[in-house]
């Protein structure tokens, strides 16, 4: 799956997340006159707006999408997704979101969007998911059925991977994009010297089995946004 779009076209993103941080502050329509009065103040506020990065990337690839929000007044989150697969992942991320307090847009990009669909699982607070350039399945999908729906990617061709010892003495893998082909994998559209950053920085993704590939499909008020063409 190309994962292309992230930092080149901030404004865009930002300004799609921004439409959803403002749906997240209005709230639904049609609530009664009480509940329009209980929650006159609420609506006042602006959400948190936490982003979750996907695989071989860290949270610094956020870091111009953070700096516009802030601008903004928003206030901004940018946890590290472990990448240690969908059941860790999501249960790390849902006890950041427990954290925060008042209403929340959630962000995910690429893997992130598999991870914030099952984080946000039955949290009130999460007023909006958006997927930015990521998965984001319905229900009744699984993230390893959409892995090889789309023909075109190169990430399964750029993969490497490195075993390592676990304490019990049992042996796991972690997966890498190679050094030669990150960039045309991961980020053709970027600058060679900005690749070369994120290739020799780039976190390592576990291996996964077919029962981490699936997503537990939820629920949730999705809000889709696609960054605009320069």
């Amino acid at each position: 799956m190309h994962v292309r779009r992230l930092i080149i076209r901030r404004r865009a993103l930002v300004s799609g997340v921004a439409v959803a941080a403002t749906a997240a502050m209005v709230g639904p329509a049609g609530s009664t006159a009480a509940a329009v009065d209980h929650t006159k103040t609420q609506s006042k506020a602006k959400p948190t707006i936490v982003l979750v990065h996907g695989g071989f990337a860290d949270a610094s690839g956020w870091n111009g999408v953070i700096e516009r929000l802030q601008h903004d007044g928003y206030k901004t989150i940018a946890p590290a997704n472990p990448l240690r697969g969908i059941p860790t992942d999501a249960a790390y991320i849902a006890s950041v979101l427990e954290s925060i307090e008042g209403p929340i847009v959630l962000v995910g990009h690429s893997y992130g969007g598999a991870v914030i669909t099952n984080a946000a699982a039955g949290n009130p607070k999460v007023k909006a998911l958006v997927y930015v350039a990521a998965f984001a399945p319905d229900k009744g999908e699984q993230l390893g059925v959409l892995l090889n729906k789309y023909p075109g990617s190169l990430i399964g061709a750029s993969v490497q991977g490195v075993p390592y010892p676990n304490p019990d003495g049992t042996t796991d893998t972690d997966l890498y994009l190679q050094a030669d082909k990150f960039r045309a994998a991961f980020a053709a559209d970027l600058p060679v010297s900005t690749t070369r950053l994120m290739q020799a920085t780039q976190r390592l993704q576990a291996g996964v089995t077919q029962a981490q590939l699936d997503t537990m499909l939820v629920d949730n008020p999705r809000r889709y946004f696609s960054p605009a063409k320069p």
